[in-house]
């Protein structure tokens, strides 16, 4: 029988197969080089290098250097409800149920733990932020709840009103006798408050204002508090006076008024207001969110937090401040504690993430070298690349909302204009910035995990569903954005006219010229690891981007608002300002970083944290490589030795992942770590799936 000819395409083919597999083999099962007379076996490891060059890392210094003084509190708070296992959230819990539970673990926070949050609101804010932290930590429901009744409604109390409201509602507030919500956002205005459309009418008569929802788009809207356990509101709405002209009506602007929509024996709900219950929500079910209608409600005078605008018996209106603007923004300005409170507490809960994510990479083995043992998924570059960067920007987080907490209480204490401004910018692009990342690195994280990260009792299901609506409420990121922008256009207005900066952009002034001249070629081929490691390096880097991206803003605007107008022209450079706010903000948190590691008393611990610093910066760097090339402040070679560097330090980050995370100091009951990871996680979790 004559043999066929064999095909040659056929052949061919079948060889670039055979070659691909084996290559594909080699990267999952890399053949071990041959051992040298100065080798141990000990480095036959997948990244030899990397783990011999292993910083020694004192997890207890870490710790006590990130969390500080509100540690003990925190510890307070995470004992509680360890020892109190019928408070911890269950898995697949009802929405009624979650909320009942909600509310008693908060009661059992106030009445048995002791914990007191509304002093700490003014007196000691870091502190507040703090207990919110560790509420949240044990469920996000309860961190946002206590936000709701001591930061919203109390802060509301503390920081529009004046004595008489304080020494009326303190008490009542404090101890949970007076649940109360905060009534601003209205079913057709969240962002936009000036245009809320709630009236409150001063009858003279009567001495009392009138509460009234003329139109269905100014139902008070997903009001926290307000389905089930409020019986106060703080109601956002314009104050009306009569006026001798054709209207009969001055409009004074938007205030704050204290309205009762329950009984406080009863709880029945109270005549003129309705109360409808928004429902099953994609997260968050803890908190019971409302929508609230008035009908010619009735309340006193003194009802009116009077801070920035008061009405006398006979209804003439007074103010410190002579426009309705002014009063606007010193009203929100008093609010931003809500903002700075989201900004850490998004950063609270990337640290869970990423413990849980990273002890699961740690310990879960997969693949490995032929008859050697499978290696630990962390070892792979894919997942250092996922992982490594992240657990960078979480330290890199932990440090600017930290600073941010502290500017925000010198503001509290001293009320200096210059530093109330800083503040509000800074907690907007913060809120926003932190808030993002941590949305889109939950999915990372729970990809890293595999299956296992899909098991509702390792909580990235839950943490996902409970973060997301940080990036809208207190303020929509797209929005917040914009007022970074926006700030950063005047001060950059100002540098020309010789005006005062805010502290956080006085960058601005002291080498602007310096970033928008032409890259020096020298500086720009330097590659040295001593070099681009240099602290001075990165934070001119990411300066720099924000400085162009600001002039070019700049020079856009004024073009376009020649043909389009003021409002055309940001539209048509929107997303050009919404890039520039996250570089600034960017260059905020490095800033913040570096000085964080040049102030660590302990050498060990200031290794380690710069360690991590310059994964930060040089990722960032790499992320945008194309905006430093098309300027060549980048040279190619340059652009390639950052990338190299950048791998080597995810490999000796991974190295110390542990003692990073381990460094968060997070009770098991917290982080509920996956499979394998803990005997009292893993009874959880085999109970779960029915083993």
């Amino acid at each position: 029988m004559e043999q066929k000819k064999q095909n040659p395409t056929a052949e061919n083919e079948t060889l670039i197969v055979s070659r691909r597999i084996q290559r594909v083999s080699l990267h999952l099962a890399p053949v071990p080089r041959p051992l040298h007379e100065h080798d141990t076996q000990e480095q036959l490891g997948l990244f030899p290098c990397a783990r011999s060059l292993k910083l020694e890392v004192e997890t207890e210094k870490l710790s006590l250097y990130m969390r500080g003084k509100y540690r003990e509190i925190q510890e307070k708070i995470y004992e509680y409800f360890h020892a109190r296992p019928e408070l911890q959230t269950p898995l697949g819990i009802s929405k009624d149920d979650h909320r009942e539970l909600c509310w008693r673990q908060m009661y059992g926070l106030i009445k048995e733990a002791g914990i007191r949050p509304l002093k700490y609101v003014v007196e000691d804010p870091g502190k507040y932020f703090a207990i919110v932290e560790a509420a949240g930590a044990v469920d996000i429901s309860l961190g946002i709840k206590l936000g709701v009744q001591y930061s919203l409604w109390g802060g509301s109390v503390i920081n529009l009103g004046t004595k008489k409201h304080k020494d009326k509602y303190f008490g009542g507030i404090d101890s949970l006798e007076y649940p109360g919500c905060f009534a601003m956002t209205e079913l057709h205005h969240g962002s936009n408050v000036q245009g809320l459309q709630t009236v409150a009418t001063f009858d003279p008569i009567t001495d009392e204002f009138i509460i009234n929802t003329p139109s269905d788009g100014a139902i008070k809207w997903w009001i926290g508090n307000a389905a089930v356990h409020g019986k106060f509101a703080s109601v956002f709405a314009k104050l009306m006076l009569p006026a001798h002209d054709a209207k009969g009506v001055s409009d004074m602007g938007v205030h704050a008024f204290i309205v009762p929509i329950r009984d406080l024996k009863t709880h029945q709900v109270l005549p003129g207001i309705e109360i409808h219950d928004c429902g099953h929500k994609v997260g968050l079910n803890g908190v019971d969110n409302g929508a609230l209608r008035f009908t010619s409600v009735r309340i006193p005078r003194d009802n009116l937090l009077n801070r920035f605008g008061d009405v006398s018996r006979d209804g003439k209106y007074t103010s410190s401040l002579p426009t309705i603007n002014k009063r606007f923004a010193a009203t929100l300005g008093e609010l931003v504690g809500g903002r700075v409170a989201l900004a850490s507490s998004s950063t609270s809960i990337l640290k869970i993430a990423n413990a849980i994510a990273i002890r699961y990479s740690l310990l879960r083995q997969q693949f490995g070298p032929p008859k050697q043992p499978e290696v630990s998924i962390l070892d792979y570059q894919s997942q250092q690349h996922k992982l490594m960067p992240m657990l960078a920007s979480t330290y890199a987080f932990h440090f600017a909302t930290s600073y941010l907490v502290e500017i925000y209480s010198q503001m509290k204490t001293t009320h200096v204009e210059q530093l109330v401004g800083d503040v509000h910018t800074l907690s907007a692009g913060l809120k926003a910035y932190v808030t993002s990342y941590t949305a889109k690195s939950l999915s990372v994280c729970r990809e890293a995990c595999g299956g296992h990260g899909y098991a509702a009792v390792n909580r990235f299901g839950i943490l996902r569903n409970d973060h997301d609506i940080f990036q809208t409420f207190e303020g929509d990121n797209t929005v917040l954005l914009q007022q970074v922008a926006a700030d950063l256009l005047k001060q950059y207005k100002q540098k020309f006219q010789g005006g005062t900066l805010a502290v956080t952009w006085n960058y601005l002034r002291e080498s602007m010229n310096t970033y928008l001249s032409q890259p020096n070629p020298v500086t720009a081929r330097w590659e040295g690891t001593e070099h681009l490691r240099d602290p001075k390096f990165q934070l001119d880097a990411f300066r720099y981007r924000t400085s162009r991206l600001l002039q070019s803003a700049a020079v856009r605007l004024r073009k376009h608002s020649k043909t389009l107008g003021g409002f055309g022209a940001w539209n048509r450079c929107l997303n050009h300002l919404l890039t520039l706010a996250e570089s600034h903000i960017e260059s905020v948190i490095l800033a913040k970083f570096i000085e964080a590691v040049e102030k660590c008393p302990d050498a060990s611990t200031r290794a380690a944290l710069k360690l991590v610093c310059d994964l930060y910066a040089l990722n960032q760097i790499w992320n945008d490589i194309g905006t430093y090339r098309n300027v060549d402040y980048v040279a190619p070679n340059k652009a390639k030795a950052i990338h190299k560097l950048t791998d080597y330090l995810s490999f000796q980050v991974r190295n110390i992942a542990k003692e990073l995370v381990d460094a968060f100091d997070l009770p098991n009951h917290v982080t509920r770590a996956p499979i394998a990871m803990q005997s009292e996680a893993y009874a959880q979790y085999t109970q779960y799936v029915g083993f």
